[in-house]
């Protein structure tokens, strides 16, 4: 595909490195330095020049592109830029990155015609919320096309391998230190495995409790450090859950800000993070759960981490950057896409995605989802289908009704049937092709 980035910043940058592999990519920014680093480390074509200037444009070889992706951290620049570029150049399809919830509201999508539109402020909240309704939980997905949920949890209570039976869910993927596999059906779930479970909600949270007993079984009192625009709309969430919320900021007038747009709901308190004593001043350490919503992952783990020692059983830190992924979970932190890694992953799976079949990522990236409906139309109806030839890092299933029916011998398909399949990263190509070639 020939794509083109509108923005060189961190989201600009990782879809970059990402696309620029199989694909013909074209970075634009007013800022030369960002786009020579660029350059530098990756094969892009890179265009200095202003995204709301259609002079800029016109600097491109070809008056065409399969897809223009705007992901400035300028709403107003990104909306521009997506007008403009459809009207100088003949592009397919228009990806949009914004901040601002009021255009979700707005019909100004449709009217630029942009194809699709990505809240990450929204999608990380939301996230964070989620976790309320599951609090033994580490993360929680849910899916368009089932009712059913992947939700993982720390295998923290148990003291040796246990053989887990499935009972209205399957193991569909485990990581173990810096280790992930998707296991076969009779192997045993050690200590402290990250264990990813999909089915039944209820079912897999029965067993989250027996495999995590150390977080209340309900959180009401909540404490978030970082009262920027994601704290602020993370509170805005868990207070529309019925959750106290406590929000720590050194910026005073980020604090004033929080207070007026939370109109009062939330206590904010103005303290530099450093303050040794801030959690019995304040008595921060009676919270069920800890965020730390900063955007420095070092601040983030600093935070999270004192947290645990000062008792808070749930914390949770916001991941901004992909290198420090690991090391949040490797300290058991539970671990939150950031705005800019939520709008990341959010356009990937977009582009990646299709109408026939849906593609998710989960444990950072390490194992991939791949989803196919049968609508009335397809024409898998009635067919037969074929499991996958390599059993080895996958985990297949057709979806009927409630019914979860491994996918190891031929089936026939019905309407409404969901294929779904989980595995690794390095086998993901070989299930892409098979689950589209069906």
């Amino acid at each position: 595909m020939d794509i083109i980035i509108a923005g060189a910043g961190r989201v600009g940058f990782n879809l970059s490195r990402t696309l620029s592999i199989g694909h013909n990519v074209t970075v634009i920014d007013q800022n030369s330095e960002a786009l020579r680093r660029l350059q530098e480390s990756l094969d892009i074509l890179p265009i200095n020049g202003d995204i709301e200037d259609p002079l800029t444009y016109k600097k491109l070889i070809d008056k065409r592109a399969d897809l223009f992706i705007a992901v400035t951290d300028v709403d107003e620049a990104n909306l521009i830029s997506t007008l403009i570029a459809g009207d100088t150049i003949d592009v397919k399809r228009k990806l949009i990155r914004l901040k601002n919830q009021f255009f979700a509201k707005s019909s100004i999508k449709e009217k630029l015609g942009i194809d699709e539109a990505i809240f990450p402020l929204e999608l990380t909240s939301k996230t964070v919320a989620m976790l309320m309704e599951y609090p033994k939980a580490n993360n929680v997905k849910s899916f368009k096309h089932t009712n059913f949920k992947l939700i993982s949890v720390r295998a923290s209570s148990i003291s040796e391998p246990t053989t887990i039976t499935p009972d209205g869910f399957s193991i569909v993927g485990i990581e173990r230190g810096k280790k992930f596999f998707i296991p076969k059906q009779n192997d045993p779930i050690e200590p402290e495995d990250l264990v990813y479970l999909f089915g039944d909600d209820v079912k897999i949270g029965s067993l989250c409790k027996k495999f995590e007993t150390h977080t209340p079984q309900t959180i009401n009192r909540c404490v978030i450090f970082g009262a920027g625009e994601l704290g602020v709309a993370i509170a805005k969430v868990l207070i529309d859950n019925g959750k106290e919320v406590k929000l720590i900021e050194k910026d005073l007038s980020l604090c004033e800000k929080a207070d007026e747009v939370l109109k009062g709901e939330a206590m904010a308190i103005s303290c530099k993070y450093g303050t040794k004593t801030l959690f019995e001043e304040e008595g921060l350490q009676y919270a069920d759960m800890m965020i730390a919503a900063t955007n420095n992952d070092e601040y983030n783990i600093i935070k999270c981490l004192e947290a645990k020692e000062h008792g808070i059983q749930k914390v949770i830190a916001i991941n901004n950057e992909m290198e420090y992924y690991n090391l949040m979970h490797s300290l058991g932190i539970v671990v939150v896409r950031g705005p800019k890694m939520s709008a990341y992953n959010a356009i990937l799976e977009s582009i990646y995605s299709s109408g026939v079949v849906m593609e998710r990522k989960f444990c950072g990236g390490k194992g991939t989802i791949y989803l196919r409906k049968i609508f009335p139309e397809s024409e898998l109806l009635s067919k037969k289908i074929k499991p996958f030839k390599k059993p080895d890092n996958i985990a297949i299933f057709l979806l009927r009704n409630d019914l979860m029916i491994p996918l190891t011998e031929k089936i026939e398909c019905q309407e409404d049937d969901v294929i779904v399949a989980f595995c690794t990263e390095e086998i993901a190509p070989k299930v892409k092709v098979w689950i589209y070639g069906l």
